[in-house]
């Protein structure tokens, strides 16, 4: 089997007003996003603003408003960026795995979310965007269908079975693990790990029962 190759989300549209061309506007760009991702984490969506924002990150505010036209447009970039590292952990993670059935799959593609949960600044706030808003990475699709399209693609490799028929299940067993999960952090911020168990099973058991074990 080839290696599979890392699935870039794609977006019917972009956050930024313009793209950064030189190194010195991309620095700045990035030192804008984990701005926001501390601030969020510290105050929360509702109070972060464009000012606050800048004067973390050190620029001017009509430095921030050369590439984002709001606060929304540069948390839709940080949450961007954020599916493009889970979709890039989930490729490189499965290309080492050589998983011998859907366990393997499950645990890795669910511990990496885990782990940008309790890790990456930000992120267990507003996830991938349904605190913001159900389509903020793509206007055309809700966020999670953007990650299932992600996923089927990466995993379309290791599946002898019609690309609709992965997007569905992918679908089901996506909504279930968010769900869940989503419960198992309302019990605790790090994550109740015998609900986190229980996910991994009934996902497991789902799409075993769609695309076998092995």
């Amino acid at each position: 089997m080839s290696d599979i190759q890392a699935a870039k989300p794609q977006a019917e549209t972009t956050p930024l007003r313009r793209q950064p061309v030189q190194q010195r506007s991309a620095k700045r760009v990035e030192q804008m996003l984990d701005a926001s991702a501390q601030l969020i984490d510290e105050l929360g969506y509702d109070a972060l603003t464009t000012t606050l924002i800048a004067k973390r990150a050190g620029v001017a505010v009509g430095s921030l408003y050369q590439f984002f036209p709001d606060k929304r447009a540069v948390v839709q970039a940080l949450t961007q960026r954020n599916l493009e590292r889970f979709v890039a952990s989930v490729s490189e993670t499965l290309n080492d795995l050589a998983p011998e059935h859907w366990w393997d799959v499950v645990d890795s593609i669910l511990d990496i979310y885990l782990d940008m949960h309790r890790e990456v600044p930000g992120f267990s706030k507003v996830h991938f965007g349904d605190v913001v808003d159900r389509q903020l990475l793509d206007e055309t699709r809700d966020n999670n269908a953007v990650i299932v399209d992600a996923l089927t693609e990466i995993l379309s490799a290791r599946i002898s079975s019609p690309l609709d028929d992965i997007r569905f299940a992918l679908t089901i067993a996506n909504e279930t693990a968010d769900a869940l999960l989503k419960l198992a952090f309302r019990r605790d911020p790090r994550g109740d790990e015998r609900i986190v168990a229980e996910a991994k099973s009934v996902v497991k058991g789902y799409l075993a029962g769609k695309f076998g074990e092995a």
